[in-house]
């Protein structure tokens, strides 16, 4: 499988419409980064929609260690949280869910109708976010003593490094956020450097 240094997500929440004969299906898409965020937005969904027939959805997170799930809350199995679910895959999207809610119209619309509406209004929803790429991160920890600052900034300098926290005293701390299709490089320059500690930290 081919390691993965950056991926696609949505920059915020957006929504697309599907009308057929009769029936309305709304879709959300927000950005997630785990089953317990997503939890949460599916609680506001509901809560919002609380007089709909169906809440259905997918979401997919964690493009490093991929969690995937889909519901059809009701629907017969495999017409709409799977279909939600393949636009994510089609559009290459991670940390994102789509909730589509659905208004019964009072006509069936079978299973190809089903699956076609479901996709639709996913497609809609997803036209209507703003698609951005995030680089995939590692953490790290670098302490040294004050005289070794010029050699520490001069690596974070030309490495374009992101500094989360700092502490510049007699010993000194700083926690960087690494690009990581650079971190081994950057890893082991720091690691050249006499006298300096460096440790990797998880996410957060």
């Amino acid at each position: 499988m081919e390691e993965i240094f950056k991926f696609k997500t949505i920059k915020g929440k957006s929504e697309g419409l599907y009308k057929e004969k009769g029936s309305k299906f709304i879709a959300i898409a927000h950005p997630v980064k785990s089953e317990d965020e997503f939890k949460d937005v599916y609680a506001a969904v509901k809560k919002e929609y609380h007089n709909a027939r169906h809440h259905c959805y997918a979401y997919r997170v964690n493009p490093e260690e991929e969690e995937v799930r889909s519901n059809d809350d009701g629907e017969p199995s495999g017409t709409a949280g799977k279909p939600i679910l393949n636009q994510l895959y089609s559009h290459e999207l991670y940390n994102i869910c789509v909730i589509v809610v659905r208004y019964f119209g009072g006509t069936k619309l079978g299973v190809s109708g089903l699956i076609n509406a479901y996709k639709q209004a996913t497609i809609d929803a997803i036209s209507h976010a703003n698609v951005k790429t995030e680089h995939l991160k590692r953490f790290v920890s670098v302490s040294f003593k004050y005289p070794l600052m010029n050699e520490v900034m001069r690596v974070i300098k030309e490495e374009n490094l992101k500094i989360r926290d700092q502490k510049f005293e007699l010993d000194c701390l700083i926690n960087l956020e690494i690009k990581k299709n650079i971190f081994d490089k950057v890893f082991l320059r720091f690691e050249n450097i006499r006298g300096i500690a460096i440790s990797e930290l998880k996410n957060s």
